[in-house]
Order: structure tokens, then sequence, then C-alpha cells
């Protein structure tokens, strides 16, 4: 597994990131409630913390938890929210030992569908549907990861030309792309949001208005 990263903008950490599997599934774990480039970059300062140039899944399940948690508490943090997601690291890992012997790149090397590396990713704690989806996006346009159906089981994240989620983030352009992106999906969602409460009012409004109306009508 080596190709040209540039998540997390940082040549060390892009390396860790292009050769090592499990890095990647670390970063793609970490990518949530921070910018992109703060997640990928996660794996590399975590290895370097741990003291070696990688990330060994056996080592990490073992951990001492509280131990663990002050790695990601030390500064800078490795993530705003250092103790859950040690938590959550510690978790993916466990699972990788149990399932896949430590191996991270076990979770898609011999997937023959889309369907199958999804739902391997999909099994992984952390990864939720959208996660699961953007990471075969991932491995699909970056990593050579391409079993057949690979774009339809990462949904729209999958569709060429696209500049949705980390999968698309070849450099700082398309960074800004997808941060953009990114943030007019918030805005949308937000004025969603709003427009709820709004809608639900004026549906009462009218409700308590006929009720008057039929309770007038009822007394003549």
């Amino acid at each position: 597994m080596t190709n040209t990263i540039r998540l997390a903008q940082q040549p060390d950490a892009d390396a860790l990131l292009a050769r090592s599997p499990l890095a990647a599934l670390v970063g793609m774990l970490l990518d949530q409630q921070i910018p992109m480039e703060w997640a990928f970059t996660g794996p590399y300062t975590l290895a370097t913390r741990m003291g070696g140039d990688d990330l060994d899944a056996h080592d990490i399940a073992a951990y001492d938890p509280e131990a663990f948690a002050a790695l990601f508490s030390d500064k800078p943090a490795i993530h705003r929210y250092p103790g859950s997601m040690a938590k959550r690291v510690q978790q993916l890992c466990q699972y990788l030992v149990e399932h896949y012997d430590g191996d991270a790149q076990a979770v898609w090397k011999d997937a023959t569908t889309g369907d199958v590396l999804f739902q391997r990713l999909h099994d992984l704690p952390g990864y939720g549907e959208q996660k699961a989806k953007i990471f075969t996006a991932l491995l699909g346009k970056q990593y050579g990861v391409r079993p057949k159906g690979w774009r339809e089981a990462a949904g729209a994240y999958g569709a060429d030309g696209s500049c949705m989620s980390v999968a698309d983030i070849t450099g700082p352009d398309s960074l800004q792309k997808v941060r953009a992106h990114k943030q007019e999906m918030k805005a949308a969602a937000k004025a969603e949001k709003a427009a709820k409460p709004a809608a639900a009012k004026k549906t009462a409004t009218k409700t308590a208005t006929a009720k008057k109306a039929a309770e007038k009508t009822a007394k003549k």
C-alpha cells in the first residue's frame, strides 16, 4: 500500500497514511468534529508518541486505557475530544485483533465486491454508514482498492469528479473545495432544522383557528 496521499497536508503524516492501512483507518475514524487535516495528522502524532514510525493494532489494543488516553491529551491534543476518541481507537484495534489478527489491510484485501467491502467497514467500531461509504470511496479513488461495484457501494462519494469528502482531497485546492461543500451542507441542514419549528407552529396555528371556527359553528 504505497500511494501519494495528501490528506494531512503534512509530508510525514501523509507518508504514513500512504504506507499504513491502520493509519488510514484511524485517520478516518478521527475525522469528525475537527478539521480534516487535524484528523489525518493524528495517526502520525500517535505513532510518534508511542515511539515508533507506524501504528500496531496489537500494541494499541493492549495499551493501558488511561495511559493511551494521555497520549491523546498531551499538547497538542490529537483530537478535540481526546478521551472518547482514544477509547474508540482502542476499540477499533481490539476489533481488528479479534477479527483480522491485527491486520488492517485484511479488511479489504480479499473483498470481492463493493458491498462486501462496505459491510466490513461498517462493521468496524466507530464506522457508521456515512464513514464506511466515504472510506470505500477513499480506497477506490486513492488506494487502488476497487472491487466490483465499489462506486455504487460508496454512494454519492464514489462519483468520479466529485468534491464531497476526504476521498476527493489530493492537494490544497481540492481540500478547499471539499471544505466549501461541507460548509454548504451544514448551512442547508441548519436552515432545514430552523424551518421545521416554524412550519410546525404554522400548522398548530391553523389547527387552533379551525377548531375555534368549528366550536363557534356548533354553538350556533
